[in-house]
């Protein structure tokens, strides 16, 4: 299968390799078909939509940040980043994260009532 965006260009995928989010994901609950990318080991991982190739989310392992992350079994947590091109203005939603898991190719999103979770949470300090 294929799929092209502006993002990555032109992506060759095995069919095997869909994540499924059989609710979507908050506000996009009309796509429940992704890629998970890892483009060259970089910081972030990109969920992209096989049926809106333009969208694209960028995710952030949020264990990274918090070790006692609520944990979902055999999910591994990821926050959506809202990039920006000054680096202290990245942010990361860790009220509503995004759980994977890679073996049975599944994902949801679930929303964490905790205020010690922000939707804004600064990924960047300035020194």
């Amino acid at each position: 299968m294929k799929i092209s965006n502006s993002h990555f260009g032109e992506i060759e995928f095995d069919e095997k390799i869909i994540v499924n989010f059989s609710d979507g994901i908050i506000g996009f609950e009309e796509l429940k078909k992704f890629l998970l990318i890892n483009n060259n080991n970089g910081l972030f991982l990109w969920l992209t939509s096989i049926e809106e190739p333009e969208i694209v989310f960028p995710l952030f392992a949020v264990d990274v940040i918090y070790n006692d992350y609520p944990k979902e079994h055999e999910f591994e947590a990821f926050g959506i980043v809202k990039l920006d091109r000054e680096p202290e203005n990245i942010t990361i939603n860790l009220k509503s994260p995004v759980y994977i898991n890679d073996k049975s190719k599944s994902g949801f999103q679930k929303i964490i009532d905790v205020e010690s979770y922000p939707i804004n949470y600064k990924l960047f300090k300035k020194e």
